[in-house]
Formats: structure tokens, C-alpha cells, sequence
């Protein structure tokens, strides 16, 4: 019935709820239509309820009482504005999206699976043209599917390029990983490059002209892959990951606190989230660039990389007056005056073209080398839920192999065989739930799978004892993915939970979302 429900929703709101706007009309009458064919109620007041990030929280209020104050139309939303991490804002929208915010902002690759839930209603005419001249091409192909727009592009600014210690990495070497490694070696200092990570490694893949790409329908069903990572030019990106890897410098972190590590970096591959760390470390010795090349058997290729943002959405409403106001407040905290001020509230990157040309953004260091990294980018669009962990087992499996042809096409090999082996996954293991953590010391790269309790109807689930190391941290989740998981306080998508050294039994119940250690 939920479901049923849920689909009524959309479907009135792929009519209504993204109408341009509620149009003023003359006091005593009880309809108007607005320029899409929309019928709109008298009321323009709403309670609403917007999940932002904790950081611009504060920022959002005064926007929405300057939407209040400004707009044409008599809309007046009262807004309470919870702060929710946009990492965290799908799961908890699917959670229950009748509970959910009417706003929220979450990270891109998270689209598809918003589509899909229900969580997102097709923006009308108006407002998809409104997405489509302000923003960036990048980021409206990103919150596209099929032919139909579903959301509000925020920021343009997840991508990731250099830092470095100008004192040790000269504006030549920073252009070369042979560069790099040679200034590393002579000063004893380290390249951070978190390549066992698919956001990271997969860079090396698009750079020599492979591609992934994951394709939907229009209800956001994942219903094929197009990868050409195994191939020839995806022995040359493997070669090139293994290079850095075995270079006895390479330190696998991305965090820009390794400039100040005992054995401190020289050059950290991260994004414009440690500008400010990077910057409060080396001040003026601080430098920034787009990523390197690398050479192989004599010739030069770039290191390319994934580049995003965050996305804002609304949720599909039944009151058509309601999500019409709702569109008229996103396409609003969307534009380029909010996108300015949340660069210089919270640094965000912008999306909008014209913010996006401002000197500030210009002049910001990490935004900069982001920009000129961008030429070799490919948009982060939706991408499988079990994508990120067989992406990240190509440089793991680099790192523990010797280099050799054979061993680097036979990465490719597995890796091809697992993306195409997602579409044939029974119901039982899509249903299944694990416990995924450090304890294993293979960099949450093992699922420990979970039993149900023997009654039938039980929601609980149990571990076998697991051995736990002082500082590992474990989650719970579904179908050996991350579109469903559960942390600490039972939380849809909440933070890792932490445990003291120990063995324990992990149990979960899968209708609270409550962990239990014991």
C-alpha cells in the first residue's frame, strides 16, 4: 500500500509539483492556473521541513526568510531546518519519504536510488529550463534520467587534484608523477594518493579514455553498465596505479593533515573539503594543481578523475499548491546570489555559471586547480551501490601483485566479471545483511554475513563472534552494498559504531535499525 501510495505522489508531482510558481491572483478566488496548466489553491503559508548540512544551516534560515521576504507571489514557508549530512539524506529519505524533509540536499551519486524510491518528483517544464541555462553542463547531466530533470544542482565542487609543499615539490615536478616521486625520494617525504578507493582509482581508467558508465531507465532501475576498463588502455591505467604504488613514497591517505605527519607528505591528492587544512599547515609554501601524468613504455598519459556536487531535491507532494511553492523556494536557494553566499559562508564550490566566475571562486586555491582538472573529469553520475567496493579492490589487488601484464589483466578481468555479475544477484543475497568494519584489516574491503533468528517473522539478525581490535568500527549493511546501511544509534546511513577491543556478537534488527554489541 506504502508503495502505491508513494506512486500516486510522484505521479501528481511529475505533473504539478515543479510548476513555475504560485502565481499571485485576485483576492476571493480559489484557483488560478499558472503558466504550466496547473491548477494552485488559494493558501500560499506551508510548514515545511529542510534537511541541510550542520555547516549551513544557520546560512539556510536567513535564505529562507529572505525568500519569504522578497518573492512576488505572497508565498510565506515556515521552515524548520534540520541539519542532515548530505552522505546521510538518501538513506534517510527512503527510510520512510512520507516522513522525510520536503527539501533536501544530498550527494549526486546518490540520484538514481532517490528516483527510484520515490523520493524525487520530475521537475516541470519551466523548472527544468531553469536548471538547464543556469548551471553547468556537468552537473545537469547529473541530475538527469532518461530524458527527465529531478533535481536542483547545488555546488559543482567534488572532484579531487594536488597539494603540495611548494619548499619540496618545484611547479615542474608537480606536473609529473615521475616529478613527484624523484622530489619525495630526495626529501624523504611522501605522496598521499588514496588509491585503494574507487573514487580515486577509477581517475587512472578515464584518463587513458576508458569509461563506466551506468545506465538507467527513466525510473532510475539500473538496468545496464557500459565499462571498458579491461581492456588495453585499462593495462596502461593499471600500470600507471601500480608506479605510484610501488614507489616506496606513496602513502595511501587523502587527508591534507599529512603535511604535518611524522613522516610528513609532500604532495596530498584530496578535493577543495581540505583547502582550509591545507592551508592553515603550509600558508604561503601552499601549492595547488591539477593532477599529474605519468609515463609509460615512453609515452605521457593524465591522470583523469570523477567530478560532482551536491544536489538539492524536493519531494513529491500531494497538495500541487504546496510543491509549485516548494520548486519557486529550490530553484531560489539554487541560484547564483545562495550559491555565493554559501561559498563564502561554507566554501561551497558553485554550479551556477555565473558564481562560478567570480573572483573570489577564482582565487580560492582548491577550486582553482579543481577547474583546471575538470577538462580531464568525467561527470559523477549515478553509479551501482556495490560499484565503489569492486572499484577499490583494482588498486588492493595492484598493490598486492608484482606488476606484471599478466597479473595487472587479470585485476581488469576480475573486476569486469564482478560489475557484470550485480545484475544476476538472487533475492536472497540482495536481502541479506553483513557486518562490514576494519576489524579485518583489509580496509573494509570483507562483508561478515549475518543469520535471521530461526522464528519465522523475526527482524533479528546475528553475527558469529567477531574479534575486534581498541579503535575498529564496523556498520551494518544490505545486499553487500551502500545503498542500505545502518550505524550508530540506529541510524539509516548514521556514523560507524565504535567498540573497545573485544569479541563480540553483533545482532541487528532490521525493523528498528537497532545494533547491538555483545
Amino acid at each position: 500500500m506504502k508503495k502505491k501510495i508513494l506512486a500516486v505522489l510522484l505521479c501528481l508531482a511529475m505533473v504539478m509539483s515543479v510548476l513555475a510558481g504560485c502565481g499571485k491572483k485576485e483576492a476571493g478566488t480559489s484557483t488560478s492556473s499558472n503558466k504550466s496548466g496547473g491548477e494552485v489553491t488559494e493558501s500560499r503559508e506551508f510548514d515545511i521541513t529542510v534537511w541541510v548540512a550542520n555547516e549551513i544551516k544557520e546560512l539556510t534560515e536567513k535564505q529562507i526568510k529572505d525568500f519569504n521576504e522578497t518573492n512576488t507571489d505572497g508565498i510565506k514557508l515556515n521552515a524548520t531546518v534540520v541539519p542532515v549530512s548530505e552522505a546521510d539524506a538518501a538513506t534517510q529519505m527512503l527510510t520512510d519519504v512520507e516522513a522525510g524533509a520536503d527539501i533536501f540536499c544530498f550527494v549526486q551519486d546518490q540520484f538514481a536510488r532517490l528516483v527510484q524510491g520515490g523520493a524525487l518528483g520530475r521537475l516541470g517544464e519551466q523548472a527544468a529550463e531553469f536548471v538547464k541555462t543556469n548551471n553547468s553542463a556537468g552537473t545537469v547531466a547529473a541530475v538527469t534520467s532518461g530524458d527527465a530533470i529531478y533535481a536542483y544542482p547545488m555546488t559543482s565542487d567534488n572532484g579531487y587534484f594536488c597539494f603540495y609543499d611548494k619548499r619540496v615539490v618545484s611547479d615542474e615536478q608537480i606536473k609529473t608523477v615521475e616529478g613527484i616521486i624523484e622530489a619525495c625520494k630526495a626529501s624523504g617525504k611522501t605522496f598521499c594518493y588514496d588509491l585503494e578507493n574507487g573514487f580515486y582509482d577509477a581517475g587512472f581508467y578515464f584518463g587513458v579514455g576508458c569509461d563506466s558508465t551506468w545506465v538507467t531507465d527513466d525510473d532510475g532501475e539500473f538496468i545496464s553498465v557500459n565499462d571498458t576498463f579491461n581492456s588495453d588502455k585499462g593495462l596502461i591505467a593499471a600500470k600507471g596505479i601500480y608506479k605510484i604504488i610501488s614507489s616506496g613514497v606513496w602513502n595511501g591517505s587523502s587527508e591534507a593533515e599529512q603535511f604535518e605527519a611524522s613522516i610528513p607528505a609532500a604532495v596530498v591528492v584530496t578535493g577543495p573539503w581540505k583547502t582550509e587544512v591545507a592551508q592553515s599547515i603550509l600558508g604561503e609554501n601552499l601549492g595547488s594543481a591539477k593532477l599529474p601524468t605519468y609515463n609509460i613504455d615512453g609515452k605521457d598519459y593524465q591522470i583523469g578523475s570523477f567530478f560532482g556536487g551536491k544536489m538539492m531535491g524536493v519531494k513529491p507532494q500531494a497538495d500541487p499548491a504546496k510543491g509549485a511553492c516548494l520548486a519557486k523556494l529550490a530553484q531560489y536557494l539554487t541560484g547564483e546570489k545562495c550559491q555565493v553566499e554559501r561559498f563564502e559562508t561554507a566554501k561551497f564550490g558553485p554550479s551556477n555559471k555565473v558564481a562560478a566566475e567570480s573572483d573570489a571562486v577564482k582565487a580560492d586555491p582548491g577550486l582553482t586547480a579543481l577547474a583546471a582538472q575538470s577538462d580531464y573529469a568525467k561527470a559523477q553520475c549515478s553509479v551501482h551501490g556495490k560499484w565503489w567496493d569492486i572499484a577499490k579492490a583494482i588498486a588492493t589487488s595492484i598493490k598486492d601483485s608484482n606488476g606484471t601484464d599478466a597479473e595487472l589483466q587479470a585485476i581488469n578481468q576480475a573486476y569486469f566479471d564482478a560489475i557484470n555479475a550485480v545484475f544476476n544477484v538472487t533475492q536472497e543475497e540482495a536481502e541479506a545483511f553483513s557486518v562490514i568494519g576494519g576489524m579485518n584489516g583489509d580496509g573494509w574491503a570483507t562483508d561478515i554475513p549475518m543469520t535471521a533468528i530461526a522464528e519465522a517473522g523475526d527482524p533479528v539478525y546475528y553475527s558469529e563472534a567477531i574479534k575486534f581490535a581498541a579503535g575498529d568500527e564496523f556498520k551494518i549493511r544490505q545486499g553487500g552494498g551502500w545503498d542500505n546501511n545502518y550505524g550508530a544509534d540506529g541510524v539509516a546511513g548514521g556514523d560507524n559504531v565504535k567498540v573497545d577491543a573485544g569479541t563480540y556478537t553483533i545482532t541487528f534488527d532490521s525493523t528498528t535499525g537497532m545494533i547491538t554489541v555483545e
